[in-house]
């Protein structure tokens, strides 16, 4: 998925405690008029990051169309989870595929790589989210990977990637993390690794270790829990090794530094082959938008 946005706003947030608070997520239209609409949650000013997690949209759901054209990824992966509804995927390096719920849909951008997602059943919902690669795996060649059957830990987290337990999914990480759909009724509890952050985004209304949630709210952890407790809903787990490097980000790409990501730019406007070609589109793509009349600088979290 595209991020369209041009200027990035800052969100509201409620602090709970010493260790946890709660972000509220941000209305951002995915491009023209009468375009779906996301509710995005990360990044903003006060959590950048968690692990190696770098952004989180979610949608519907809602009986919309979505019609993302040809548009560049650089130095992330893209983690495509959908809830309900099917999405034609294609990219640069010839994956051609239906995105389906229950399937992890995993794109790794590395120096670069461009895509289009399109519906083509509705109602859609899901969660789209980009994995930062850390700066020895940013210029990696393109790949794409598709899984089917994921692992399941104790019949309601399906572990998309990283590890819950003893319950390990087959996607390729680069960076020591997890992310997995929680589906509880009643009242379960989830381990946790002390040593990862993490944070849990409420895709239906639920409670997450004793706060409330309202679907869309996003529950920051931090880090030295071995367990957290939820609630009666649906949720979604990220987390990992707190990211050791400062991020720019712009756009849809990932880098180290303003000239990386200026050079991304003007070679994804020049058409160079670094992003290559998206089949079955004409020629048609999505446009950079301007860079803005400042330096981009880093992400770093509000202390």
């Amino acid at each position: 998925m595209s991020n369209l946005e041009a200027r990035p706003v800052e969100t509201d947030v409620t602090r709970c405690d010493a260790m946890a608070e709660v972000f509220e997520p941000r209305v951002v239209p995915l491009g023209g008029l009468r375009a779906m609409s996301v509710e995005r949650v990360m990044p903003q000013r006060g959590l950048p990051t968690v692990g190696a997690w770098c952004f989180l949209d979610s949608y519907g759901p809602a009986d919309v169309a979505m019609r993302v054209l040809p548009h560049p990824h650089t130095g992330l992966q893209t983690v495509t989870w959908p809830l309900a509804g099917e999405i034609h995927h294609r990219d640069s390096i010839g994956s051609d595929v239906l995105v389906r719920p229950g399937q992890l849909n995993l794109m790794t951008a590395g120096r670069g790589v461009s895509h289009s997602e399109l519906s083509v059943s509705e109602p859609l919902h899901g969660l789209q989210l980009w994995v930062a690669l850390p700066a020895d795996h940013a210029t990696m060649a393109p790949a794409f990977e598709q899984h089917v059957d994921l692992p399941v830990y104790d019949g309601f987290a399906t572990v998309l990637m990283g590890s819950v337990g003893d319950a390990t999914s087959p996607a390729t990480t680069h960076t020591p993390l997890v992310g997995a759909d929680l589906a509880v009724a009643g009242t379960r509890v989830l381990p946790l690794r002390p040593d990862y952050e993490h944070a849990v985004l409420a895709v239906s209304d639920l409670t997450v270790a004793g706060t409330p949630l309202r679907k869309g709210q996003l529950l920051y952890l931090g880090t030295g829990r071995s367990r957290v407790e939820l609630a009666d809903g649906r949720a979604f787990l990220l987390g990992g090794e707190p990211f050791p490097e400062d991020l720019v980000m712009w756009w849809n790409f990932v880098g180290r530094s303003h000239e990386e990501i200026a050079g991304a730019r003007a070679a994804w406007e020049a058409a160079d082959e670094l992003f290559g070609t998206v089949p079955g589109h004409d020629g048609a793509r999505i446009p950079a938008p301007d860079l803005p009349g400042i330096r981009l600088t880093p992400r770093r979290r509000r202390q």
